[in-house]
């Protein structure tokens, strides 16, 4: 018994470990450029748009759906924010509900092709993520926009909390308030019983149909979510602003997945997941590796995390 806690707590802080030594590693071969509050503060703070998207992408996920448009509702929610601020001079306090009311729009169409349809969510949503891209194109006539109003620049990245940009703080806050969702709400039941099986859940009294539609409703706001803060981050919007994104919200999802709570897509996993992908990229920077080691970091670790979650799922289905 103490051995098999000891394998579940080696199992929940692996990554955390791994994590540390990464830090460790690299804080020695880089003490002077690496080991520097400006280079911490900068990763804790430039990446709380992953951190927003990797979280959207775990509530379907947690239901058994795949999201794959949430990079193209990022953008055209940056492109949408940046027109309506810097070319129409429309007010932010009323930019932002539209901002949040699109990316509503595209999680009730992803749900609804997807339920009512019965069509793979995969295929749903690539197509779905393709069609926004050729709005984002259309709309902002493949050019990118600038002239954002300071005013978004400053609640997003200008003010600074122990040097880190607020953006980090409203991350951490939204990965609290998913962790109390899937935890400690029906909903989040619902959610755990819709992805482990749907007609267990139907037989359950559960609203299959209804909770899935509601995960996808969530992607798409909290995807909208990420492209603001991602027009206020840079001051600006370009038609491929998010796409690069997809792949390490995925890779972090899964490897998230892997810790915490072993098995389960789950927020903080999925906090520390990113910090750890983001602090591996920069340490190779740091040591003078190309821009091409992102991308085989970032693919190399969906396949490794995906791997490793399936064995731990695996495990946990024949315990029981």
């Amino acid at each position: 018994m103490r051995q098999s806690s000891l394998t579940y707590q080696l199992e929940r802080f692996g990554l955390v470990v791994v994590w540390l030594a990464f830090i460790a590693l690299f804080g020695v071969l880089r003490p002077d450029t690496f080991l520097t509050w400006s280079n911490f503060s900068t990763i804790f703070g430039s990446e709380a748009v992953l951190v927003i998207v990797t979280l959207g992408i775990i509530i379907p996920l947690t239901a058994g759906d795949f999201d794959l448009s949430i990079a193209q509702t990022l953008t055209l929610v940056s492109m949408a924010t940046a027109l309506l601020d810097a070319r129409l001079d429309v007010p932010l306090w009323l930019v932002l509900p539209i901002g949040l009311g699109i990316g509503a729009l595209v999680g009730v169409v992803n749900g609804a092709i997807t339920i009512y349809f019965r069509v793979h969510s995969l295929i749903v949503t690539l197509g779905v993520g393709t069609f926004l891209h050729g709005i984002t194109l259309f709309i902002g006539n493949s050019q990118t926009i600038s002239g954002v109003s300071p005013a978004l620049m400053e609640w997003v990245i200008i003010q600074r909390y122990f040097g880190i940009p607020v953006a980090f703080y409203y991350a951490i806050g939204l990965a609290a308030v998913i962790w109390y969702m899937m935890g400690y709400t029906a909903f989040g039941q619902q959610l755990l019983f819709t992805g482990r099986g749907r007609e267990v859940g139907r037989l359950s009294g559960v609203s299959v149909g209804r909770v899935r539609l509601t995960a996808f409703v969530m992607s798409g706001v909290l995807g909208a979510l990420a492209g603001i803060l991602y027009t206020g981050t840079t001051g600006s919007a370009n038609p491929s602003s998010g796409t690069y994104l997809l792949l390490p919200a995925f890779a972090a999802a899964f490897l998230g997945a892997t810790c915490i709570r072993p098995g389960r897509f789950n927020p903080w996993g999925s906090v520390i997941a990113v910090y750890f992908l983001v602090t591996g990229i920069n340490g190779l920077s740091v040591l003078g590796f190309r821009t091409f080691v992102q991308d085989l970091f970032y693919g190399g670790a969906l396949v490794l995390a995906v791997m490793v979650s399936q064995l731990v799922s695996g495990r946990k289905e024949r315990a029981l």
